[in-house]
């Protein structure tokens, strides 16, 4: 069933264009990816659904609430920035506890089962200023949690970690697939490759193509993804 229906969206900074009348569709339970290379215009989407800034036309959907009932979206949509909302003076579950009583959320037991699914638990009452990048992230994306929203979007979730950190934040993501809507920026083509069911490819503000993987590789013809996202990007179809 679908949850999120974008349609038309254009978003402009003065003389800039940075989504340039974007449209698609998301289903509920979805792992849907967001590709493109620096510029494409894959956060300011993510912006623009969570309310962080405003479209400049078109409009979109959320679980049958419009882009003019914001106050409603944010009750069942979450982000985990590329910049971290951790308080880095605060230990894991102080971090945890806070972003609880932001949410006037006190249900200890999801808390704890949060902090489990993301592998926290032998980090909790370490200060976040003394974790590694990966832990890190993960406190990031257990913070988006909290609020035990329908739709979490994650973007640039493992941007800058090493690989065996990536693979191990690829498994926690894997674990809510299908649980929750899951919209997931990058430009690893291999994190897409992944762990997405559909992936948009976008750039310089265009939605250049949507499908699975498979799809794209099709309508390309090209037995590999990353040489379909060169052709798709490089303008080659």
């Amino acid at each position: 069933m679908e949850i999120i229906n974008v349609k038309n969206v254009c978003k402009d900074y003065k003389n800039l264009r940075a989504l340039n009348n974007v449209s698609l569709t998301i289903n509920e339970g979805e792992l849907y990816g967001l590709l493109g290379v620096n510029g494409a215009g894959k956060t300011t989407l993510l912006k623009i659904l969570s309310g962080l800034t405003n479209l400049t036309s078109g409009e979109f959907y959320v679980s049958n609430y419009s882009n003019k009932e914001m106050d409603e979206i944010k009750k069942i949509i979450d982000i985990s920035p590329q910049e971290s909302a951790v308080a880095m003076n605060l230990t894991v579950l102080e971090n945890l506890k806070f972003f609880q009583e932001l949410y006037n959320q006190n249900d200890n037991e999801y808390l704890e089962q949060i902090i489990n699914d993301l592998g926290l638990s032998e980090v909790k009452k370490q200060r976040a200023k003394t974790l590694s990048g990966g832990y890190q992230r993960r406190l990031s994306i257990a913070l988006g949690l909290i609020s035990k929203p329908k739709i979490l979007l994650l973007d640039e979730p493992t941007l800058g970690l090493d690989v065996l950190a990536r693979r191990e934040l690829w498994n926690i993501i894997n674990k809510f697939k299908g649980k929750i809507t899951i919209i997931l920026t990058s430009h690893y083509l291999e994190e897409i490759e992944a762990l997405c069911d559909r992936v948009s490819i976008m750039s310089k503000g265009n939605l250049l193509i949507e499908g699975t993987i498979d799809e794209i590789k099709e309508k390309t013809n090209e037995t590999s993804f990353e040489e379909a996202f060169v052709k798709i990007v490089g303008g080659a179809i």
